[in-house]
């Protein structure tokens, strides 16, 4: 490793080591780690919201530690008119804990109805292919407690049996690539506290209030 790379590495462990002298931020982390023990590269996908940033901020830490290789994925649908800049403000936000993230872009005709399905079809489609391009096995997302709680709620209101009441689970497969779900056990104030600490700032999503 030259010299300039080592004093990068240093300068990132610097900075973790600080962050996580504060205590609450401290615990947040061992908190994802009591569940999390992936010992190979992986991948994390990163929208710019607060769920999405602290699980960068979390795996970024937990990488570091374990010497472990990981990718950083922005995916840009091109459904509203700001999500071009939108990407590239997640991409600066990311930048200051280190990380490089790759932009990937829904290019063609978009959809006019059925969006926000065909939309979450079209990102695991992007995130799966980049993965398998890269070799990479794990795909770290976002999803949170309070998303599984929402997700159990509207498939009740659908009048799901008792299989299909079954929530998401922290780990599942998806055309070959393993889909990690490490922020179960965290709720939205945990991750907003934690997003608001590292980055300072986050981009709100107005679809997911819908």
């Amino acid at each position: 490793m030259s010299q300039r790379n080592l004093s990068v590495k240093n300068k990132i462990h610097n900075s973790i080591n600080k962050i996580l002298d504060k205590k609450n931020l401290k615990k947040l982390y061992l908190k994802f780690t009591k569940k999390f023990k992936i010992k190979s590269s992986f991948a994390v996908a990163v929208s710019g919201g607060p769920d999405s940033l602290a699980l960068a901020f979390l795996s970024k830490v937990y990488a570091e530690k374990n010497r472990l290789t990981t990718k950083y994925f922005i995916v840009n649908h091109k459904l509203k008119q700001n999500s071009t800049k939108e990407a590239l403000v997640t991409k600066r936000l990311l930048r200051k804990l280190k990380i490089n993230a790759k932009i990937l872009t829904w290019k063609g005709k978009k959809p006019k109805s059925n969006i926000q399905a065909l939309a979450r079809n079209k990102r695991y489609e992007l995130l799966i292919n980049e993965c398998k391009k890269l070799k990479v096995n794990h795909l770290l997302l976002g999803h949170h407690a309070d998303d599984k709680l929402e997700n159990f709620l509207i498939r009740l209101t659908r009048g799901s049996g008792l299989r299909g009441l079954v929530s998401f689970s922290e780990t599942s497969n998806f055309n070959g690539i393993c889909l990690e779900r490490p922020l179960l056990d965290f709720n939205k104030k945990e991750l907003i506290y934690l997003t608001s600490n590292i980055f300072k700032n986050f981009i709100n999503d107005p679809s997911n209030e819908n």
